[in-house]
């Protein structure tokens, strides 16, 4: 090997070009001169309209898996705001439903309870309101028991009356609650005034027909009763007072080897369902006493006193 080829540098493996500090100075000239050009003669729009034109398709498909998300975070929030809006429509309907039951309940109980003052301002004798509690226990009977008792000075034996007619007779007296014997009982007897003939009878309670009617008995097989009559208190019992509407006669059947009438009836009182009661005062209690006898003149002997 020539010893003059030792001093010489080798040869570069890759070309080099100018340096990086004139790249750096090239680089920011541009970038400078570009800035300036497009803020005042907005050369870049051109190239800034077709690269985002270029560019949207993959924006699209980027912005998707976010949109989705979004859709479904707000389909559930909207999906229980909409099932508590349900329940709280459905609450409020149950609501206003329960108030109309109530509204339609004391509008007919109002209504009673006016026909039931409208009978007292009718009526000589004074009543205490009362309002039916349940029924009696046994099953055998018709009775029904009253919020009413010795306190409120209710008596064995008044007559207890709805807004439509005479429903009972108080039975029995506790210090605040007395029992009623309902017209349909089997035990019940009232006597009656057919108001269109002007005879008199005893209604008896009868449920061989059905649960709530009545019987009136006694009367002879051509008695002048047809059915639509109507039949008030006779007064005659000295506990109902008169003309208080009681029943309508329904059916009557005759036969020629009996010697009564069968003559079934219905109570116009509200038997199994009268809320809101009129206690009267018997008309017994009302009655004056009879007058002490006078004593026996004596008779002296001779006929003369």
């Amino acid at each position: 090997m020539p010893l003059g080829t030792l001093d010489r540098e080798p040869p570069p493996f890759f070309r080099q070009g100018p340096s990086s500090l004139s790249k750096l100075v090239v680089c920011s000239a541009l970038a400078i001169f570009l800035m300036v050009a497009d803020s005042r003669f907005q050369v870049m729009q051109p190239l800034r309209v077709a690269l985002a034109a270029v560019l949207y398709p993959v924006q699209w498909l980027a912005m998707k898996p976010v949109e989705l998300a979004q859709g479904l975070g707000g389909y559930f929030s909207s999906l229980h705001s909409a099932q508590g809006a349900r329940d709280e429509a459905f609450r409020k309907l149950g609501l206003q439903a329960q108030r109309a039951n109530q509204m339609e309940q004391l509008a007919l109980e109002n209504d009673r309870l006016r026909k039931l003052l409208a009978l007292r301002e009718r009526l000589e004798t004074t009543g205490i309101a009362a309002q039916v509690l349940y029924d009696a226990a046994d099953p055998y009977t018709r009775k029904v028991v009253i919020d009413r008792g010795i306190l409120d000075k209710v008596q064995l034996g008044s007559p207890v009356l709805d807004e439509l007619g005479v429903l009972g007779q108080v039975t029995r007296v506790y210090p605040t609650l007395s029992e009623v014997t309902l017209l349909t009982d089997r035990d019940h007897a009232v006597p009656v005034l057919n108001t269109r003939t002007g005879a008199r009878g005893v209604a008896f309670g009868d449920t061989s027909t059905h649960a709530d009617a009545m019987e009136l008995r006694f009367m002879a097989a051509n008695a002048d009763v047809v059915a639509g009559d109507l039949l008030t208190t006779s007064g005659v019992d000295g506990v109902y007072p008169p003309g208080l509407p009681v029943a309508k006669v329904e059916k009557v059947e005759r036969r020629a080897d009996a010697a009564f009438a069968r003559i079934y009836c219905v109570p116009l009182a509200m038997v199994a369902g009268a809320s809101h009661v009129m206690v009267l005062e018997p008309m017994g209690s009302q009655v004056p006493e009879r007058p002490a006898p006078e004593p026996a003149a004596t008779v002296k002997r001779g006929g003369r006193k």
